[in-house]
């Protein structure tokens, strides 16, 4: 049954999961970014789980409060015990970011989530309606962005550039 459905998994799902681990193994090394290019990941990851809340189970309300309340109750949560280590340099107007295995494992996370919940569907398409799946899936991919951006929280606690202001 597993070759069978490995077999069956579309191209551009391998390709994504090996995009997703070469970022994943990106992040953790110590490194120098933009402020932009700190926001990218936390964002795409939350995006493309919301996205998996709405392809599987559509803009509903008990999913999106499902999602939303995962991501509230995480962010704070977990900010708070982040270590902010992150470092702003003026002169280069770049963050040195510790390095971390934390966002693979969140993207990991975040794509066997997806994976599975699309094998289930296509196996068992009227799951969909049933209440426990709904909340466990949906909280999950909330917990999962919200730990997304607790992480960003936690690195972007310790230090905002100043904006300057035009003389």
């Amino acid at each position: 049954m597993l070759l069978t459905i490995l077999q069956h998994t579309p191209m551009w799902v391998y390709i994504l999961l090996v995009v997703l681990i070469v970022l994943g193994i990106q992040q953790s090394r110590t490194r120098q970014v933009s402020r932009t290019r700190l926001l990218i990941l936390p964002f795409a990851m939350m995006v493309l789980s919301l996205y998996g809340v709405i392809s599987a189970f559509g803009i509903d309300f008990l999913p999106l409060l499902c999602w939303i309340s995962g991501l509230t109750i995480t962010t704070p949560t977990i900010q708070r015990l982040h270590p902010a280590r992150l470092q702003y340099c003026e002169a280069t107007q770049l963050f040195t970011v510790p390095g971390s295995w934390t966002p693979l494992a969140l993207m990991m996370g975040i794509f066997l989530m997806k994976y599975c919940v699309g094998v289930t569907l296509a196996r068992v398409p009227e799951i969909t309606t049933e209440t426990v799946f709904i909340f466990i899936v949906c909280t999950m991919n909330g917990v999962f962005s919200g730990l997304f951006l607790a992480r960003l929280g936690g690195l972007l606690k310790r230090r905002l550039p100043k904006t300057k202001k035009p003389a």
